[in-house]
């Protein structure tokens, strides 16, 4: 039976070759498409889920509330890890510190000065007890490996790109920052990329220890650095809900209001959070917004349904010309529930061989989905949970493609079918396909919708006016060792000699950076302000460099120390003063440091990316923080410039390695999850569109068939191609204007709540559902178009005679 149902079933897709072929493509376009994004957001849901204690781990993270501000941060104070592990014995905390920007410098036979490393992913001074907490594979050594001083561990991939390969990478010494000289200790297997504690190079924790306040704020209950995060495995008995009251308790107990003017508190973030709350800094790559992933998701089933509706049109549009097979069917005794099978097995071919196109389809694309959302390792699409997903979609879409037509065919009537009465209009459905298209129309034009605000709110991004000049500016960065500070200004004169080199200036921040640097502050010998102040520290050339507008005053002189401070128009605002003016002279100090005159005042720049307000902000001077060389450049002859600088760097310290990158590049990188998901917008939009048309398609040439005759005798009648247009066209319109309707509320509330994550950002303007409802009208008419205009060039007589 089976076998002869799936014969029948095959016989039937090569007699209607165009409508299989049509709904082949769609399906397949679709599960590819539904595959793949299932595969992004699966990676991106999958972040640290391989840890073995992964429900019972947390971070310990603070909040500070201000009567007029909340902040929070991934870190807690040094002193705080002492105290925790008194306070609450029973949790098992472990501590780690993250720098960024260091280097090591690897010993090499054939490099008098050895090989430098830039370590942009970051290194960990880190407790043995992490290894208590969270579970890594080694291949030598383990957890005690960090126990002394000076020891540190590599991960396989890390000491293969230092010593050639791992296993000569064992006992060899390194230094850091050409200060702190490091054995080899242990190597960890790779850690996997989907993980937000990238653990490759490890220093243990005591040897940050022996380093005293360049590193360290062993007794400091008021510094809070993201840089130094605390992890806490819980019992299986212990409930997060407890430690979180006992965590209230603690902070209440520590934490000096007097100190900070804040209410401070600790509690617990959960593992599973960590990759997804943009409040917390993580230390990993990226953070994903848990709306993205769900968008995702339903943008994968949306195009999977379109598929489907595709295949429910055409296939009860072509019951009509099977009612005759049916009829014959039911009087030679096949029942509904028969007929109910072999309409599902034609359905089941189809959609096998779609799923096994769309395998293919994905296979091909894979590698390149990659660049497009932020995953580095290479995804497979072999794996059980894919193939189980395979499964899964391939059997929803039988049965969501496949039960409608089957029931709709299995019910026809056995007399009527014989006399071959069934039309069109008397077939179930007609108004349900409609639906259908209205529906498949309405996902569209949300996708354009969506597409075109994305695009415009990426590009009003790239073209903000940041307050600053962000072209041209190439920044250096440096440990900020005596070494490199002592030759700063000689260093400044001889990049000043370059041609290409306007100005040069020392800093430790750039205008607008993913910097969380604040500290409580006081305003002309007032308590301590209700909110905190965002700090950066540079020199007398940083207004001149980075195209700073002053509104009053003048920029602060050139010291080693802070002995004169800048602010900007926010700081002002908050304070309550209207003039800038009357802030010249008066004075600042931040947390406990001495009061300091104002001697200018700045126009707003975007200190953060445009997601976040513009924040309160101080520059002084201090020579130990400025870590950054920005140096602007003229736009011509860009690379010999840039060639220069690197001799001049290397003759002044050719114990550093040279890592420059351009401003303007660095704040592209703070949206880059956002002109990914504009492009995954234009790419599945395009998907949406394509499949849409190939039902319309499919759906207008079943309708010439059927009005070949109608088609003949308007002809005969003198009816124009134009109003032949019309009658194929104009249904269409309708159903696409009515879908139109429903996809604006929905459109303008997607979008809205994706905007809400910019500060700064386009309004919902009329134009962009002008748009939509304009692109999908002409791409409809021109789908209609091709075939309804061939119908109508076609030759009446032979349309006459087509009964």
């Amino acid at each position: 039976m089976f076998k002869n149902y799936f014969k029948t079933a095959w016989r039937s897709i090569i007699r209607n070759k165009a409508f299989s072929l049509i709904n082949i493509t769609g399906l397949s376009i679709g599960i590819a498409a539904s595959l793949l994004l299932f595969i992004v957001v699966q990676y991106e849901m999958s972040y640290d889920r391989f840890q073995p204690n992964y429900d019972r781990i947390y971070r310990v993270v603070t909040q500070d509330k201000f009567d007029k501000d909340i902040t929070y941060n991934s870190g807690v104070p040094v002193a705080a890890l002492k105290a925790l592990r008194t306070d609450l014995p029973n949790i098992q905390f472990g501590a780690l510190k993250s720098i960024y920007g260091s280097q090591v410098t690897v010993p090499s036979a054939g490099n008098a000065t050895g090989n430098k490393f830039i370590l942009k992913s970051g290194i960990f001074f880190i407790e043995p007890e992490i290894f208590n907490i969270f579970h890594y594979d080694w291949l030598v050594g383990g957890a005690d490996a960090l126990k002394d001083p000076n020891n540190i561990v590599l991960d396989e991939r890390t000491a293969t790109t230092y010593f050639g390969n791992w296993q000569q990478a064992m006992g060899k010494t390194m230094v850091l920052d050409n200060a702190i000289t490091l054995k080899v200790s242990g190597i960890l297997k790779n850690v996997p990329a989907n993980t937000d504690l990238p653990l490759s190079v490890l220093v243990s924790y005591e040897t940050l220890k022996q380093y005293g306040s360049a590193y360290n704020h062993a007794d400091n209950w008021n510094t809070t650095s993201s840089n130094f995060n605390v992890f806490a495995l819980l019992s299986p008995a212990a409930k997060a809900a407890d430690i979180d009251k006992a965590l209230l308790q603690f902070s209440k107990r520590h934490y000096d209001v007097m100190q900070t003017n804040s209410v401070k508190r600790n509690f617990l973030q959960p593992l599973g959070t960590i990759h997804f709350d943009r409040r917390f800094e993580t230390l990993g790559d990226h953070v994903t917004s848990k709306t993205t992933l769900l968008t995702l998701s339903l943008i994968g089933l949306f195009i999977i349904l379109m598929a489907c509706v595709n295949f429910i049109n055409l296939s009860t549009a072509l019951s009509v010309n099977r009612s005759r097979e049916v009829g014959i069917r039911k009087v030679l005794g096949s029942n509904r529930s028969q007929l109910f099978a072999q309409i599902m097995s034609e359905t089941a071919v189809i959609v096998c061989l779609s799923v096994i196109l769309a395998m293919g389809i994905a296979w091909i694309v894979l590698p390149y989905i990659k660049h497009i959302a932020s995953i580095k390792e290479p995804l497979t699409l072999f794996t059980p949970k894919t193939m189980g997903m395979m499964l899964a979609m391939g059997l929803v879409v039988i049965l969501l493609a496949g039960l409608y037509p089957s029931f709709v065919l299995s019910k026809f009537n056995p007399i009527t079918a014989l006399k071959n009465k069934m039309v069109s209009a008397s077939v179930r459905g007609v108004s349900l396909r409609r639906g259908l298209v209205v529906m498949q129309f309405t996902i569209s034009q949300v996708l354009i919708i969506a597409t075109a605000v994305a695009v415009s709110q990426m590009n009003f991004i790239s073209k903000a006016d940041l307050g600053v000049n962000k072209e041209g500016v190439l920044v250096l960065s440096s440990n900020g060792d005596s070494l490199i500070q002592s030759k700063q200004m000689a260093f400044k004169q001889q990049l000043l000699q370059v041609p290409g080199v306007q100005s040069v200036s020392f800093n430790s921040d750039a205008p607008s950076s993913d910097n969380t640097w604040s500290s409580n502050f006081a305003y002309n010998h007032q308590p301590d302000e209700k909110f905190q102040v965002t700090l950066k520290f540079a020199d007398a050339d940083y207004i001149k460099t980075f195209g700073v507008h002053l509104i009053a005053g003048q920029a602060a002189a050139e010291c080693d120390t802070s002995r004169e401070a800048m602010v900007n128009e926010t700081l002002l605002k908050k304070l309550g003063i209207k003039n800038a003016n009357d802030a010249i002279g008066k004075e600042i100090r931040m947390g406990r440091n001495k009061w300091l005159p104002i001697v200018g005042v700045m126009q707003d720049f975007k200190t953060n990316s445009l997601r976040e307000e513009i924040k309160p902000l101080m520059i002084t001077s201090n020579k130990s923080f400025q870590f950054l060389t920005a140096i602007k450049l003229r736009t011509h002859q860009l690379p010999h410039t840039r060639e220069a600088i690197q001799k001049i760097w290397a003759q002044f310290y050719p114990d550093y390695a040279f890592a420059p990158s351009f401003f303007d590049e660095d704040i592209a990188k703070f949206y880059q999850q956002e002109e990914q998901l504009s492009l995954l917008y234009k790419i599945f939009a395009g998907l949406a569109i394509f499949i849409s048309c190939l039902g319309l398609y499919g759906l207008v040439s079943f309708m010439a068939v059927q009005k070949t005759k109608e088609v003949g005798i308007r002809k005969v009648l003198g009816a124009s191609v134009a109003s032949l247009l019309k009658l194929f066209s104009k249904e269409f319109t309708i159903l696409i204007i009515i879908s139109f309707f429903i996809a604006v509320p929905v459109a303008w509330y997607m979008m809205h709540t994706w905007l809400n994550n910019f500060v700064y950002r386009i309004s919902l303007s009329g134009w962009f559902f002008i748009v939509a409802i304009t692109g999908s009208i002409l791409i409809a008419w021109i789908t209609v178009g091709y075939k309804a205009i061939r119908a109508s060039l076609a030759n009446p007589v032979k349309a006459l005679r087509s009964e």
